[in-house]
């Protein structure tokens, strides 16, 4: 009776199957958008134009991107700067030096217009360290059930559900916001370490608690490695990439996605919960993880690391979408409107070298050097491009 019912399943599931091939042959048949229509009339897909290059979306002064430069009244390619409230990026991460908390430091600039005092920043770390906890109901109930494999995902789920756990969460006061907006960067950490550990089947004693003291880079590796433990250069590196993904002007994905989804006079969690589903997309936020699986699709493809002639055997295939996901996308290279140089790829690279040195991996940052060295190249030849073409944030960052 069982098998009889077990082979009746199988029947029904390829059943379905057929009538669904049915309805996605409907689907490409009859619904389909001339792409030619896109530039008759000047229809802009997503944030880009047809030529690639950023379409403008808002006005903002939390922060400013550059990647050209004016001479004799001509705009030609430039190294690119990223500016946080006017302050170039480079400077605030050159003037760290010994200094631990600089993504709080980067957080109170991009929210109140200027860097704190050391008192300032003290009474806003005690705040932060006063929000950060999730309370073991939350845990229990949300974050420890219905896990995945996407972190992003369960980030997305978790913050929907902050909703419920808010006495006033429809309240889009500036006042009222700027406390939901503050308890998220304090609980967004154990969200994702928590949902990362749920998926894993972590035991509860493997569960652990952020430090008072410590900063939020710190925080997320003590609750993150098994045994809690991390090195000084880990944390600094962390810190660093979480100031050079804090902000990027209003023109990005997720950002542009708050600005729609909060122009309905919609609440907190819900536009967060709409960014962070954009931010998840291979093409923004998730192009990281794409090319930490291209450079493991390329290890089991090419066999001698420092033979660039294979490399480019194996970029061309990608280009030409023989190869890896097939989308004809070598990931981590090009930006909208960085031409010469991605301000957050140059300084994460010189972070990612060190750590692949204490790590003893520096066949491998060399393997990614010279894919970047090649990559850029290859594809102004392959797209007949004339603007240059740089590794941006995601190359190193992954």
């Amino acid at each position: 009776m069982e098998k009889k019912h077990e082979m009746m399943s199988l029947e029904d599931s390829e059943q379905l199957k057929g009538r669904m091939k049915f309805f996605e042959k409907e689907l490409v048949e009859n619904h389909h958008i001339d792409p030619n229509l896109y530039v008759e009339y000047d229809v802009k897909r997503g944030l880009r134009d047809s030529a690639g290059k950023g379409v403008l979306t808002g006005l903002t002064e939390i922060s400013d991107v550059t990647g050209y430069k004016l001479v004799n009244g001509r705009r030609i390619p430039a190294d690119g700067a990223l500016y946080y409230r006017g302050i170039n990026v480079q400077d605030i991460v050159n003037g760290l030096k010994d200094r631990r908390f600089g993504f709080e430091e980067t957080i109170y600039l991009l929210i109140f217009g200027k860097l704190p005092s050391k008192e300032e920043l003290s009474s806003f770390l005690d705040l932060l360290s006063d929000m950060e906890d999730l309370g073991g109901r939350f845990v229990r109930d949300v974050v420890m059930k219905g896990t995945n494999a996407n972190i992003m995902n369960a980030m997305q789920r978790c913050v929907l559900a902050l909703y419920t756990y808010d006495d006033n969460p429809e309240d889009i006061s500036p006042e009222n916001v700027l406390r939901q907006s503050l308890e998220l960067i304090a609980k967004l950490p154990e969200i994702a370490v928590y949902s990362y550990h749920a998926y894993r089947h972590f035991r509860k004693d493997d569960i652990r608690n952020p430090q008072k003291g410590l900063s939020l880079a710190e925080n997320i590796l003590l609750m993150l490695r098994p045994d809690g433990k991390y090195t000084e250069l880990e944390a600094k590196v962390l810190d660093i990439a979480l100031i050079l993904h804090a902000e990027h002007g209003g023109g990005n994905n997720s950002t542009f996605t708050t600005h729609v989804v909060t122009s309905s006079g919609t609440d907190t969690y819900s536009s967060t919960a709409a960014s962070i589903g954009s931010l998840k997309g291979p093409r923004h936020g998730g192009a990281n993880l794409k090319v930490q699986n291209m450079f493991a699709d390329l290890k089991s493809h090419v066999d001698h690391w420092d033979n660039e002639d294979e490399i480019i055997t194996y970029l061309q295939k990608v280009l030409n979408k023989e190869a890896f996901d097939h989308a004809g996308l070598i990931y981590g290279m090009g930006h909208a409107v960085y031409t010469l140089s991605d301000p957050r790829e140059v300084i994460l690279k010189r972070f990612a070298q060190a750590l692949a040195e204490e790590k003893g991996m520096t066949e491998e940052f060399e393997l990614y050097n010279r894919v970047e060295n090649i990559a850029g190249k290859l594809i102004m030849e392959h797209r007949k491009l004339f603007k240059n073409v740089c590794a941006n944030v995601d190359f190193y960052s992954g």
